[in-house]
């Protein structure tokens, strides 16, 4: 809490940059705005959403440091975030509202019971050197897939990935994999071999769905 220093903990949806790390579009009118604005620590609590007891599934405490957007990298986020809360473009303009990336410090893993680890930023986000020409070109493999390609998004989630059949869309690629989304439901699809350009990335989700198919 700016003044007191108090804690204080608040609920935002979450996109993520294509290196993993997390991005977040709030309001300078929201407390929690303010509070980061004064101090930029902070942590975030992901979990897994599982049925049955919470305390079961998998959560993670990712700890970092909430950095606004410069002009260098707003169009780059903005993509991300709208393609994984597209109703958000309601409100993105609004004069009052930011984005802003969590530079990640480390996370707290709880997988399960006794399975908890620590890990580094350089342990879970994702290396994007030399993949600048797959990132200039992610939005358009994205849009291209969506509206040539959802029998293979079905065919990822369902065959190699066990989800439930669903309007599976595409909501972000980078050189580890891509991310997969139904309603509220989201996926990742890891690559076995890193891809850094369009043409590797075309080829790999060609495989893939050859795998997938495989499988039927």
């Amino acid at each position: 809490m700016a003044g007191s220093g108090d804690p204080y903990c608040s609920l935002v949806n979450v996109a993520s940059h294509p290196d993993g790390a997390p991005i977040l579009l709030i309001s300078r009118l929201a407390l929690h705005t303010r509070n980061i604005l004064g101090d930029p620590r902070v942590s975030l609590m992901l979990d897994e959403r599982a049925e049955g007891d919470p305390l079961e599934g998998a959560r993670i405490m990712l700890a970092g440091r909430a950095e606004q957007a410069g002009a260098d990298e707003l169009a780059l986020l903005r993509r991300r975030y709208l393609s994984a809360h597209p109703s958000a473009e309601a409100f993105v303009d609004f004069k009052d509202f930011s984005f802003f990336r969590i530079r990640p410090s480390g996370t707290h893993l709880v997988a399960g019971f006794g399975r908890i680890v620590d890990l580094g930023p350089e342990q879970f986000l994702t290396d994007l050197g030399g993949a600048e020409a797959l990132l200039e070109a992610e939005q358009g493999a994205i849009e291209h897939m969506n509206a040539d390609h959802r029998e293979a998004m079905n065919l990822y989630a369902t065959k190699l990935l066990g989800a439930a059949a669903g309007d599976w869309t595409c909501t972000g690629c980078d050189p580890g994999g891509i991310d997969l989304q139904a309603g509220a439901k989201t996926l990742r699809l890891e690559f076995p071999e890193r891809v850094t350009g369009p043409g590797e990335l075309r080829k790999m989700l060609v495989r893939l769905a050859g795998e997938a198919r495989g499988k039927e």
